[in-house]
Formats: C-alpha cells, sequence, structure tokens
C-alpha cells in the first residue's frame, strides 16, 4: 500500500462537516487480497494488536460490526481497515474521534480514505503508524519492501504514539473549556502550538491560555507566583497561612527550619506542579537536600512550617467556590501478597490510568523520587508490604505523577469555602487555586486548624472534571459562564458566498452595505482580505486560512467571505457554521481539476456552504443546481432569488410566507422586490444602482439582489440596503476587474476579469445592449488550466457576439500549455463559429495585446479586455495616451498564420509568411509576423523600437 496524496480539511467540506483527513490509497497488489483472502490469521492478529477494534460499529451501527465486515465471505478491503486503525490509534491516544468512510475512485485499486482527526499533525502520524502496522501483520509475500522483518514492536510504537499525541494535544484543562464552548455552541480557534485559545469570533472575541484568560490581572498572576508576597498578603488579611521564609543559601534554609520549628517544607520560590517540593523534613541534612532540589527550579527557596492535615485543591471562579478536591500522592496499598512493583503494575492496570493526561489518571512510575522514598522507609521494590499498608511513592499529591483525587464541594465547611474566596481575591485572580491543608475539610479551619500553603494562577481543572472519586464538577462552565454571560453574543455575524460566477462582486456589494451601516466588515476576496475598508492583505484570499485571519481580528463586527472551489476542494472551511450561506450559480468552470468532473460534483463542493447556514440559505432559483440545494440546508430560512418574476417554485415559496427577492417589472423599469412571510417590499429600482449601468448589466443586477437578500436576512435595515445599493459602482477602486467602464478616452472600455464561458457571455450581451455607436473591440482570453472544450466555449460565446476586431492573448502564467496554445484554441473557436480571419489577430502577450487594441480604438468605439493581471492592465488602460501612440501599434501575426492551428483549410509554414494589408481600421500599417518571439513596435519607416521579447 502506498499513501499517493492526503488532503486536511479544517473545517465543513464535501466529506464532512468536522475536520477530516483524506488518503488518496494505491492498494496496488492487496486489491487483489481482501480480508477474506488474508485470512483468520491477520483479523486476529490485528485485533489482538488494537482489541478497541471490536467496539467499531462499521455500517452495522453496532459494537463488532467491523470485525463482522472483515469476517464476511466478501471481507473488506484495506483502505477501509486503514480507515479504523486510523481512528482507533488516536483513540488510545484518548482523541475521541469515530467518523470514517472509504470510496473506490476511478482509478482501480486507488481508494479515497477519510477519517476524523482533532490535531492535524496526530492524525496524519495515526495514518502512518496505521499503515506500518498493517504491512507487519501482512504474510510475508505481501510485505513492501523495508517491512520485510518482523521487528515492528507495536507497545513501542503505540506508547511512542500516545506521546506525540499528548505533546500536541490541549492540555486538559484547556481541553474541558475548549469541550464546555462547545456545548454552548461557542466557536473557538487555537492560536498556536500549545494552550493559547480564541473563544468566539471577531469582536466578542475571548481568549485563554489554559487557565488564564484575557481578564486575568498580570499584577495577580505575578502575585500568585510570588509565594512569599502571597504569604504576606493573605496573613495581613486574618488569613490561616502556615510560617514562611524565602532563603537564597542552604545554609539560611537550615537557620529558619530551626528558627520555626521542625518538620518544615522547601520548595522553589516560582514553582508549580509540586515539582521540587520537599515535605516533612526533620533535619538539617534533610532541609539541605530539599533546598538543593528546590534549587534546581528557583534561584530562591521558600522555607515554610509543616501543617500537618489533608492536601485539599480548592477552585474560585469569578468569586464563587465552584469544586473542591482531596488530592493523595501517588500510592499503593500492600495486600501481605505481592510486591511493590508487582502492586504498582496492579493500579496501572486500572483502565482509568494512563499515560500523561491520556486517561483521567496516570500511571505511577517506580523512578528515582520513587525509590528514594522508598528507601527512607526501607523498602525496596521487591519488598511486600503488610495488608492494608499505604506506601506513598510520591511526595506530592498531583494528579500528573499518579495521584488520586476525592470531590469534596459538596461536604466543605461555609467558612473554609469563604476563607478561599477570600484569598482569591485577595490576590486578584478571576480564576485561582487555593491549596489547603486541612485534618477536616468538613470542619471550619478556625476549630481544626488548617493552612493555606499557596494560591495558583492557572490551576488546572483535571482533577475536578474526572476525581478518583465523587461527583464531576463543571468548572469549565463555570468558565464560560463568566466570559460569556447569559445572553452575551460569541461570534460576530458572517456571510458566507461562493458561485461560478458573481462570487467577488457580491461580497463587496454586501461588506459595502455593511459598512454604510455603521459596521467594521472583514472582507476576504481573490485580491485580499480587507479589514473596515483597507486591505491588510494582498492575494488570493478565499480560503479557510484567510477566513481565519478575518475572524481573529479583534476589530470586526461582520464577516464577508468570498469562498471558492480551490479552498473548499483543498482545505474546506474555517468555520463549523455560517449564518448566511449563498450560492449565487453553478456553471463549467475548473472542471476536470481535483476530482471534479461535472457541474453535479461540482455543486455538492460549493453547496457545503448551505449545508452548514444556520439562518439563512440564499438560493439562484434560476440555476437548476442551485435550487436542487434548498433540501440539503437545514437553515431557518431559504430564501430565493430569482430574475423570473413568474418563477413556479418561488410562486409557491412566497405564498407559504417564505423568504424570496425577485424582479418586478414596473412603468418605470424592473423594481427589486423582498418577500418575507408574506410582506411584499419594494426595494430599489434597477437603473438606480451604478453597478447595472442603468439596470443593463443584468448580471450586476442579480448580484446585487444576492447582496439585498443577504443583508435582509442578516437584519440589515431596508434603508441602509438601499443607500449600500445606490452608492456602489463598479470602479476599480471598489470592484477591480469587475465591470470597469473607463470613459475618459474617445472610446469607452470594459474591463472584467470573465474567465469561462458563462461570464465571457454576460459580458458579450452587456455589449450589445448598450447601442455602441462605433466599433466593439475584444480582448480575449482563457486560463491555461481549463479543458479544450472550455476554451473552444468561451471563443463560441465571443463569436457569438460578433465583435468588429479580436485579439487573442494569453495569460502570464501558460498553466501547463505552450505558448501560443490558448490564443491559438480560441482562434480557431473564433473561425469555426463564423468569425472571419482578418477580424482575428494573435497576440500572445497581455500587456501588447491591451496596447494593440488601444491603438485600434476610435472615437465612439467600445473596447471591451478580458484581464488576468488586474492592476497592471489597469494602470495600462489610465496612462493611455492615444496621441502619442498614434505613431506606432504592434505587430501581430494573423490567425491565419498559425501552423499547428486545427482549422479546415491547411494553414500556411510559419517561415513563408508574406506580409499582409492591414485591416483599413488601423492608423498606420501593421507588419504582419509569423513568429510569437518576434513581437516589435514601429514608431515609423526610419526605424523600429523592441518592445518586449516573449518567451517561447
Amino acid at each position: 500500500m502506498d499513501i499517493l496524496d492526503k488532503s486536511v480539511y479544517v473545517g465543513p467540506s464535501h466529506y464532512a462537516h468536522f475536520p477530516v483527513i483524506r488518503l488518496v490509497l494505491d492498494l496496488g497488489e492487496l486489491e487483489q487480497w481482501p480480508t477474506s483472502r488474508l485470512g483468520r490469521d491477520f483479523i486476529d492478529a490485528l485485533l489482538v494488536a488494537l482489541p478497541g477494534l471490536n467496539e467499531h460499529g462499521c455500517s452495522y451501527g453496532e459494537p463488532g460490526g467491523f470485525v463482522r465486515r472483515m469476517s464476511e465471505d466478501e471481507g473488506t478491503w484495506m483502505g477501509h481497515v486503514l480507515e479504523h486503525v486510523a481512528i482507533e490509534l488516536q483513540n488510545v491516544a484518548g482523541v475521541k474521534v469515530t467518523f470514517g468512510k472509504t470510496r473506490g475512485t476511478s482509478r482501480p485499486g486507488v481508494y479515497d480514505v477519510v477519517f476524523e482527526y482533532e490535531q492535524q499533525e496526530v492524525g496524519i502520524e495515526a495514518a502512518h503508524v496505521a499503515l506500518d502496522l498493517l504491512h507487519s501483520l501482512l504474510p510475508r509475500a505481501l510485505r513492501p519492501a523495508g517491512h520485510l522483518d518482523d521487528a515492528f514492536d507495536l507497545i513501542a510504537r503505540r506508547d511512542g504514539f500516545i506521546r506525540y499525541a499528548q505533546r500536541r494535544a490541549l492540555g486538559p484543562s484547556t481541553a474541558s473549556i475548549v469541550h464546555a464552548a462547545e456545548k454552548r455552541g461557542i466557536p473557538w480557534l487555537r492560536l498556536n502550538d500549545q494552550s493559547l485559545i480564541q473563544l468566539g469570533y471577531g469582536c466578542h472575541q475571548q481568549r485563554i491560555q489554559a487557565t488564564i484568560t484575557g481578564r486575568t490581572s498580570h499584577v495577580a498572576v505575578e502575585l500568585a507566583g510570588d509565594k512569599e508576597e502571597t504569604n504576606r498578603i493573605l496573613s495581613r488579611l486574618g488569613l490561616p497561612v502556615p510560617k514562611q521564609k524565602l532563603v537564597q543559601t542552604a545554609e539560611h534554609a537550615v537557620a529558619a527550619a530551626e528558627r520555626m520549628g521542625y518538620p518544615v517544607v522547601t520548595k522553589p520560590y516560582n514553582g508549580n506542579h509540586g515539582r521540587g517540593v520537599s515535605i516533612s523534613l526533620t533535619t538539617a541534612d534533610e532541609v539541605t537536600a530539599g533546598f538543593t532540589k528546590a534549587l534546581e527550579h528557583s534561584r530562591s527557596v521558600i522555607v515554610e512550617s509543616f501543617i500537618v492535615g489533608h492536601d485539599h485543591r480548592m477552585l474560585v471562579v469569578n468569586g464563587e467556590l465552584v469544586a473542591v478536591s482531596k488530592r493523595e500522592p501517588g500510592k499503593v496499598v500492600g495486600d501481605g501478597v505481592h510486591t511493590i512493583a508487582e502492586l504498582v503494575v496492579k493500579v496501572n492496570a486500572d483502565p482509568r490510568r494512563g499515560i500523561g493526561h491520556e486517561k483521567v489518571l496516570t500511571q505511577i512510575e517506580l523512578d528515582h523520587q520513587a525509590l528514594t522514598l522508598l528507601s527512607k522507609g526501607g523498602l525496596t521494590p521487591a519488598s511486600i508490604p503488610a495488608a492494608g499498608a499505604d506506601v506513598y511513592l510520591r511526595l506530592t499529591a498531583n494528579l500528573s505523577t499518579g495521584g488520586t483525587a476525592t470531590d469534596m464541594t459538596d461536604v466543605v465547611h461555609p467558612d473554609n469555602a469563604e476563607m478561599a474566596v477570600r484569598a482569591i481575591q485577595a490576590i486578584g485572580l478571576d480564576i485561582g487555586g487555593v491549596d489547603f491543608l486541612s485534618p477536616d475539610i468538613t470542619q471550619s479551619y478556625k476549630d481544626v486548624g488548617g493552612a493555606v500553603c499557596e494560591v495558583n494562577a492557572a490551576p488546572g481543572f483535571r482533577m475536578h472534571a474526572a476525581p478518583s472519586e465523587g461527583r464531576p464538577r463543571d468548572a469549565a462552565g463555570k468558565v464560560i459562564d463568566m466570559l460569556f454571560p447569559k445572553d452575551a453574543p460569541s461570534t460576530v455575524p458572517i456571510a458566507a458566498i461562493t458561485g461560478t460566477n458573481g462570487k467577488t462582486t457580491t461580497p463587496r456589494l454586501l461588506a459595502h452595505i455593511h459598512k454604510l451601516a455603521g459596521k467594521r466588515v472583514g472582507l476576504t476576496t481573490t485580491d485580499g482580505i480587507y479589514i473596515d475598508g483597507q486591505r491588510t492583505v494582498e492575494g488570493d484570499m478565499t480560503g479557510p486560512t484567510s477566513a481565519r485571519i478575518v475572524l481573529s481580528d479583534p476589530a470586526v463586527e461582520v464577516a464577508v467571505l468570498e469562498t471558492d472551489r480551490g479552498g473548499l476542494l483543498r482545505a474546506g472551511m474555517a468555520m463549523r457554521h455560517v449564518d448566511v450561506g449563498a450560492v449565487l450559480n453553478i456553471q463549467p468552470d475548473h472542471l476536470g481539476q481535483k476530482g471534479i468532473e461535472t457541474l453535479e460534483q461540482l455543486a455538492a463542493v460549493k453547496r457545503t456552504i448551505v449545508e452548514v447556514a444556520t439562518d439563512t440559505a440564499v438560493l439562484n432559483a434560476d440555476d437548476p443546481l442551485t435550487l436542487r440545494m434548498a433540501a440539503y440546508t437545514d437553515a431557518k430560512h431559504v430564501c430565493y432569488v430569482t430574475m423570473d418574476p413568474a418563477h413556479d417554485v418561488v410562486r409557491e415559496h412566497i405564498r407559504a410566507g417564505g423568504r424570496a427577492c425577485a424582479i418586478e417589472a414596473g412603468v418605470n423599469g424592473h423594481m427589486i422586490t423582498i418577500y418575507d412571510h408574506g410582506a411584499h417590499i419594494p426595494l430599489l429600482w434597477t437603473h438606480l444602482i451604478p453597478a447595472t449601468l442603468e439596470g443593463r448589466a443584468t448580471f450586476n443586477v442579480q448580484n446585487a439582489m444576492f447582496a439585498a437578500a443577504m443583508a435582509f436576512s442578516m437584519g440589515v435595515r431596508l434603508e441602509d440596503i438601499r443607500h449600500g445599493l445606490r452608492t456602489f459602482d463598479t470602479t476599480f477602486f471598489q470592484a477591480p476587474g469587475r465591470l470597469n467602464v473607463y470613459d475618459e478616452h474617445p472610446f469607452r472600455v470594459l474591463y472584467d476579469y470573465g474567465h469561462n464561458a458563462h461570464a465571457v457571455s454576460a459580458l458579450c450581451q452587456l455589449v450589445n445592449r448598450m447601442g455602441v455607436k462605433g466599433r466593439r473591440i475584444c480582448v480575449l482570453a482563457a486560463p491555461g488550466d481549463r479543458r479544450d472544450e472550455d476554451i473552444h466555449a468561451i471563443g463560441a460565446v465571443a463569436a457569438a457576439a460578433d465583435f468588429d476586431a479580436y485579439i487573442c492573448r494569453r495569460d502570464d502564467g501558460p498553466r501547463g500549455r505552450g505558448v501560443d496554445d490558448v490564443p491559438v484554441m480560441l482562434a480557431n473557436a473564433l473561425r469555426v463559429n463564423g468569425i472571419p480571419d482578418e477580424r482575428i489577430t494573435l497576440i500572445v502577450d497581455e500587456q501588447a495585446a491591451i496596447d494593440a487594441a488601444l491603438c485600434m480604438a476610435r472615437p465612439g468605439d467600445l473596447v471591451l479586455i478580458f484581464a488576468d493581471a488586474l492592476a497592471r492592465g489597469w494602470k495600462q488602460i489610465v496612462n493611455f495616451n492615444a496621441v502619442e501612440r498614434e505613431s506606432h501599434v504592434p505587430v501581430a501575426r494573423p490567425a491565419r498564420s498559425v501552423a499547428r492551428a486545427a482549422v479546415t483549410e491547411e494553414a500556411p509554414a510559419d517561415d513563408g509568411v508574406p506580409a499582409q494589408t492591414p485591416p483599413a481600421h488601423h492608423p498606420m500599417p501593421i507588419t504582419w509576423s509569423s513568429r510569437v518571439d518576434e513581437l516589435v513596435l514601429h514608431r515609423d519607416a526610419r526605424g523600429v523600437i523592441p518592445a518586449r521579447e516573449a518567451n517561447d
């Protein structure tokens, strides 16, 4: 087996609505070896390696279902087995994932294996360990090179994987807060590889790091870390604390101990988790040793009087005592039969114990500290303690070193509860842990004694969330209640827009509406990320990474996210849900890429947007593929957008009280109208929207309708929607490359990024509706990575517009094609669809093609330019000087001179093309060249100035 490719989906995708990993797995020879042929030995060995597979339900939906699938006569294939093994390995590491599915592809023996993950690196590593494990269990004749020996150590690989997973996992306290947030429907983002978490989105976000919140006082954290100062503050308030002294030398430590009176405790000045703590020290030598141990963790050491009593952790959140645990160090209890080493093995066999934080309890280790304690008691690991005798293997009662915790929240005495709250408030923490020693927590410290030995910032929640005994406490839920009180927002309104065409203009228009309504908008588009109208990141920003940037920005009040096919296929969406999701249309574009061969497959990918919409799914009722998506959304509302006022489905939807946005004809033109719950709301005449060019640009009429429908669904006032529509135009500043109009030359220029047949057709139809008095010139292009039929379709729809002149060019990046393949294909498509050769010119370079079109234009003409390098081309248009350019025009070759063109008549050879008579509309003679790399500019008959060197 071989993993050919992998994709990590960070959020909703067409595979699942949560994070999954997709492997493209080639079974090779194993395609002929399902589990039924591999036999019982393989299945049994796999179940011995991972017994948890017995609980996998698979398609049967009940424990044992997966084993049943493997054991059936047909069996199942190794891709399916790998899926389950990758899931189970994560379960063994404490990651609770369950989802997986495996499907065959169009290639024999190649499968898409999809499985759930929590941490990306852990999921990928699980796949690799699963692959190695399965290879090791195969018959030797089927093992790939490198797996022929029997040296695979499952135990070592499993434990190594568990530690690998734990190093990358959220800590138990952080994870508990994240899970509490999820229960409240609050989204979250992990901001680094440690425990820095953002809860909520945009301006409503809160941040935590472990159990430190963005509200936690830095001064309070510093005080809690200063054990001497904490002791002094609490003592001044009359709270019970032990005697304490800060020392820097062993001699001073011994002197302090003798002044206090033995026994004493030594601990680091600013330590945590019980590291470097020595208790019940009774001699000067023990104090010296304890000082040396504490010095390993801090430059100063605390000497403290030893308080007799049980160790309790009292957790205070937002001024409320929410949990109390009695902690006990790791120990074994003798039975008079087994050795201490054997008793440790028995204790660690408790299924609640695991490696590190894998489970609710941690395994006990017979390490140096344990051996030292045994030695002090005259014991060794081989000793057999008496029945009922407690043998402690740790000094401190931390769960991370094998300790246990018993919940005491319901029985704590009110005086002790009040004392804990006062201690935390005295230090100034919003979340704090009080380490309280008391012989009996159910009795008042005023009666039985006791003392606060520490106050902790960032206290752990593990002992409270999963105590060894007693009732679990929802400490994390209290934190969420503090950060997000009842009815407080945790996220900002989110709109996601996808489709084939219009998916850049519509988000810009929607963002413009929100901005004029007074909101700070985060916008992602194909040319960058905009925060409150300012571009902060340049480039194609339509995937999950860019969405995450917007949602992480604390200034953002509304998020408007253009979401393209590439991002959805590559990594999914950044967020689990959006408030409003819109699919504008599904047209042939990017087919034949990333496994998407049909429009139906493309629709299934883009449908993800409305599948995760919670409030409103906005759909194009005039597009059959988007209309069908209504059956796949759980949003509260479906809002149809239609240009057809007689649309049967929309009419019935409106009559049923549904939401829609439609065009209505009137005496004054066409009115955009909203329907909702039986209300009829005329919004705005289309000709009053600048972006529609007085209503002629019907595609922008539709884009405006989508923006209006989405804004209405997001609660924007009608007057703000109208104001936004009436003030949004298609200048290059507001919508670069989207129907930009330049009227400062004697002729008009239309400039657009259209790059598929549907978009080109829409622009060409607009030109036909504009009543051009002069000639119409088209600079035509297509992306090189589109299918041949898509490029020919672009040429065909352009030919239908019957321009007076066509210039066929290529984008800067050929995307896998030859230097002039695309312009040649476009020229052929034009010719096949009736455009004569004398109206077709090939100029490969985009700048030269634009320059040629501008030089060709006369007063009253219209030049339609389909552009690629948007900023460069627009500057070229703006800076064009018709007077200066009358003295020179580009040399180009006619379309019929292309030797490789697939045409009905034979094209002349490249090396023998005679000079042609130029078309009459050129201001001066043009010499036609048969070679692409001979593009030059002729100033006049006296000399030639080279323009650009084109690369073959």
